[in-house]
Order: structure tokens, then C-alpha cells, then sequence
């Protein structure tokens, strides 16, 4: 019976070892989205090509998580994104859309890493074409879709607006009260005796709840390098009605370097969806007043989206814009391949069809 009791001991505790080390395991995914679509550009001349990324943009990623009890979990998300035209990197580096690891606790986050920033978030999530180069997306807005700091060394940005990833950067995220969210973000400048001044900080708060969805960003950065110092104010809201959809957003940037490329653009969207069909439209305006010229750009998009399966979709769009003046942000959604437009013919009709299927 000692031997016995002995046995059962060691049995229990083998199995309470084997359950911890079974419950503490991370849970990894391996994801990804792959879209590609045919573009036609139709201005001064035309040109067909095929495009990455017309719904969202082209990824493969890894993310995990490990419950460390208490209320504690570890997390982790690695993505790269993919040019599917071409093959090529979606960004500069391997695991250039995003690349972090954190800690949860019930109260909120804090993960470190390659981040994204709130205009991402704001002008991906509440535009009806998302913040991609294709249709009447927040892309319009002078490049508001988002430009991407590279810190520790020098400012690599290119474009107005706010950034869409931070290199370096620090998240700290609450959990959801009663709707109400809240966050903070800052990017570490490295750069020695300049740390404060080339550095990006993030501050957004959202209410989700009843339908609506309201979401509240400012960014500041400051890059004494290349002479980059931009505040950026940003505000967005949607609202569900059964399977209707309506959204809009304003932006406003600050830009308080010599470069003075101060701009302001809003957009208003509304979709529906019938089963599998989905039908769309957005309106997008941008505005730029600064000290190298005005220039303002009017789109007007259409879209179709046709859900095969939960992972499958094809989709199309129409869109048109009107560019009046030659300032910095005369533009469509993507970039305008040279000799589509020219001084006598600035606008613009796009038409998309293409497919997109996630893992």
C-alpha cells in the first residue's frame, strides 16, 4: 500500500507538470492575406498593370500568445508584407509591416517594437476602401494613409500625414471600459544628444457600443534631421444600421518645418451588403495650403465585392479624380505612373477588378 501510494503520487504529479507545461505552451498562427487585381488608368494616356493589395494589403505572418496566469499572457506578431505582382518586399525589410512582443494584463497592454501608429488604425478601419492605392481610399489624403519613420539614424518618410508604423516605438493600450479605450505610443528617437527631438509620439482614445464606432488621434513628430516637425489631428466615426454602413473622417495636419506642407482632407463612405454582395461608395477631399502651392483632389469611388467564401473575394471598383492645381497632393490613391497626367489633363478614371484570399 506504501509503494502504491507512492505511485499514485508521482503519477499526480507527472500529470499536474504535463498540465502546466500543456496550458503554459504559446499558441502560434501562421496568417496571411494574398491580393492582386488588374488596374486600368485611364487620364492624359493609358496604361494597364497588375497591382498588390486593392482590398488590403498582401502579408504572410506569425503571431502568438502564452497564458501566464494571473490574468498575465505574453504576445508576439510577426509580419511581412508581400508585393504579389512582383514578389518583391511590401516595405523596406523582411518583417516590414509589423514586428513586436508584449505582455497583457487585465487593466491593458504594453508591447515594444514595430508599431502601428493610430493614423493607420483611423484611416484603415472607418474608410470604405480602406487606406490601400486603389479606389477612393484615405490614401488620397496627401499621403495621409500613412509615411513610415525609420528612427535611431535619420527620418527615411516620405509624404504629409501621420506615420503608419514607428520603428522603436513603446505601446501602452487599456482594456475596454464600458467602450471606452485609450492608448499611447512613442517612438524612440536613438539618436545621441537628439533623442527628444527626433522622436514620434501617439495619442488616440476610441468608443465602440451601440452601433457606433468613434475614434480620436493626435500625433506629433518631430525629426530635427531632415527638418520634419508635423502635428497631426485626426477624427473618425462609423455607424451600423442592419447591413448598411455608414463612415466618415476628417484629417488636419500641422506641418511646422521650412517645408510648410500644411494640409486638411475629409472623407464620407456608405456600403451595403446583400449575403455575399457588397456595394460601396466613399467621396474623398484633399487639401493642401502650404508654402510650395495649393493643390486640392476630389474622388468619387464605386465598389462590388463578391464573397465566394469566408476567405475568398473578388471585387472591383470605378473611380474618379479630379486633381485642380499643381500642388504636392494632386494625386490619385496610388502612385501616378509617369505620363497619365499632365499640365493640360490632371484627372483620372481608375478601374479595379481582382481577387483576395486570406489563411
Amino acid at each position: 500500500m506504501k509503494y502504491k501510494t507512492y505511485a499514485l503520487s508521482i503519477l499526480a504529479l507527472a500529470a499536474s507538470s504535463a498540465a502546466f507545461a500543456q496550458s503554459a505552451s504559446p499558441q502560434v498562427t501562421l496568417y496571411g492575406t494574398l491580393d492582386a487585381n488588374v488596374q486600368l488608368l485611364d487620364g492624359a494616356a493609358r496604361q494597364t498593370r497588375v497591382q498588390s493589395g486593392g482590398l488590403s494589403g498582401s502579408r504572410f505572418g506569425l503571431r502568438g500568445n502564452e497564458d501566464l496566469g494571473g490574468g498575465l499572457k505574453a504576445f508576439f506578431t510577426l509580419e511581412s508584407g508581400i508585393n504579389v505582382d512582383d514578389g518583391s518586399y511590401g516595405q523596406n525589410s523582411f518583417w516590414g509591416r509589423q514586428a513586436f512582443v508584449g505582455l497583457g494584463t487585465p487593466y491593458g497592454s504594453v508591447s515594444l517594437g514595430r508599431q502601428y501608429g493610430s493614423v493607420y488604425t483611423l484611416t484603415n478601419e472607418f474608410s470604405q476602401f480602406s487606406n490601400v492605392g486603389t479606389g477612393a481610399s484615405t490614401a488620397v489624403i496627401g499621403g495621409f494613409g500613412g509615411y513610415e519613420p525609420v528612427r535611431g539614424s535619420d527620418n527615411s518618410a516620405t509624404g504629409n500625414g501621420g506615420p503608419a508604423r514607428v520603428n522603436n516605438s513603446v505601446k501602452l493600450e487599456s482594456v475596454n471600459y464600458g467602450g471606452f479605450s485609450a492608448g499611447v505610443l512613442w517612438g524612440l528617437g536613438e539618436v545621441a544628444g537628439d533623442t527628444k527631438g527626433n522622436r514620434v509620439a501617439d495619442l488616440y482614445g476610441r468608443y465602440t457600443g451601440h452601433g457606433f464606432d468613434a475614434m480620436l488621434s493626435l500625433v506629433d513628430d518631430k525629426a530635427d534631421a531632415l527638418g520634419r516637425n508635423l502635428r497631426t489631428v485626426s477624427a473618425a466615426a462609423a455607424y451600423d444600421w442592419g447591413n448598411a454602413r455608414l463612415n466618415g473622417g476628417v484629417m488636419q495636419v500641422d506641418d511646422r518645418s521650412a517645408a510648410d506642407r500644411d494640409g486638411k482632407g475629409y472623407w464620407l463612405g456608405a456600403s451595403y451588403r446583400m449575403g455575399q454582395h457588397l456595394i460601396k461608395g466613399q467621396y474623398v477631399e484633399s487639401k493642401n495650403d502650404g508654402a510650395l502651392a495649393d493643390g486640392k483632389t476630389q474622388a468619387f469611388g464605386v465598389g462590388y465585392q463578391y464573397d465566394l467564401s469566408k476567405r475568398t473575394a473578388l471585387y472591383s471598383s470605378l473611380t474618379r479624380f479630379k486633381n485642380d492645381g499643381a500642388g504636392y497632393v494632386s494625386r490619385a490613391a496610388g502612385t501616378i505612373p509617369v505620363g497619365l497626367t499632365d499640365a493640360n489633363d490632371r484627372n483620372l478614371t481608375e478601374f479595379v477588378a481582382g481577387i483576395r484570399h486570406s489563411f
